[in-house]
């Protein structure tokens, strides 16, 4: 089969190679997917670097969720082949995975592969950390990055729920298109001072809370923008650079910083809350009430162009790959 594979981590354009590999067979409570599709996350790039909470085994598939057919099933596995399903694993990037059967969604009709193929990493960490977020309904949520696909779904959930949200850009021509999606307001951070324009935003109460994927400069100057008692929840670093915080904004407005991993999260949570999770974003998804689009679709032999365009700024949709 077909597959992308790596032996050393680095740079993703220049590390991952387009491989032929042997079919796997499913283990035990396993089964192999025929992948139909699969998205490039921040994850994905960070986990080739290394630069992830998991690290890779070498030599490693790259990929952590797709959408594809149930092909075989392992012992212990009560599961028809031929299933169309939403996964995650790692090696996602392939003709061929193997998933642990508990990390499959069986996906309806409705939804298109596009849609199924990135169903995981972002709609749960968006719903997941929204809930986490705890701001109710007229209050105030800022996020970070906010032109991504992760910043644009959490911009319609914030919406659906009557949140008003700030985003943060640094560019202008993606404002338009993210308050159509019901973003309030936007910053571009290369022309005007944070702080100062979220304090008059919110007529001097700052926000609830900061969605931060970026670290570095960015979330040292959004730990300013919190109100009294608000919460940081960090998710990615695409800075690779820590913020610095002050001890005293912490202290005088008992501010609370922390991270967010959606592993850990689903981990951490009951089963029911999990089932629900999954329904409604299923349903949000499935109802085109949110939208997750697509810039573009490569084969696997196109990894290094692929990678590349991902990693483009001003993109408008998530890039896929398809073997």
């Amino acid at each position: 089969m077909k597959s992308i594979l790596f032996t050393e981590t680095g740079k993703p354009t220049e590390i991952l190679k387009f491989a032929d590999t042997a079919i796997p067979e499913p283990g035990p409570n396993d089964v192999r997917i025929k992948v139909i599709a699969a998205p490039i996350n921040p994850s994905d790039i960070m986990f080739v670097q290394n630069l992830y909470g998991i690290r890779p085994q070498l030599p490693s598939g790259a990929g952590f969720e797709g959408v594809g057919i149930v092909d075989a099933v392992g012992e212990g596995v009560q599961m028809r082949t031929g299933v169309r399903v939403s996964f995650t694993s790692v090696g996602t990037w392939s003709e061929y995975a193997i998933a642990h059967h508990r990390s499959l969604i069986p996906v309806p009709d409705v939804m298109s592969d596009e849609v199924a193929a990135q169903l995981f990493v972002n709609p749960f960490t968006a719903y997941a950390m929204v809930q986490d977020a705890a701001v109710p309904e007229g209050g105030w949520l800022m996020l970070t990055a906010a032109g991504s696909a992760f910043g644009k779904m959490v911009i319609q959930l914030c919406a659906m729920r009557g949140i008003k949200t700030i985003g943060t850009v640094r560019r202008d021509d993606l404002t338009d298109e993210l308050k159509a999606l019901g973003l309030t307001e936007v910053i571009n951070t290369e022309t005007e001072n944070m702080a100062a324009r979220v304090k008059q935003i919110t007529d001097g109460a700052g926000v609830g809370c900061v969605l931060d994927a970026v670290g570095g400069h960015i979330a040292t100057e959004a730990v300013k923008c919190l109100a009294k008692g608000g919460t940081m929840l960090i998710y990615g670093l695409m800075s690779l650079q820590d913020p610095s915080l002050n001890a005293g904004l912490l202290i005088f407005r008992e501010l609370t910083v922390k991270g967010f991993w959606l592993t850990d999260w689903m981990r951490r949570v009951d089963s029911q809350t999990r089932q629900e999770v999954a329904q409604n974003v299923i349903g949000l998804l499935a109802s085109g009430k949110i939208q997750l689009p697509v810039e573009a679709s490569y084969p696997l032999a196109q990894i290094a162009e692929a990678v590349e365009h991902a990693d483009r700024p001003g993109r408008r949709g998530k890039i896929l790959l398809k073997p």
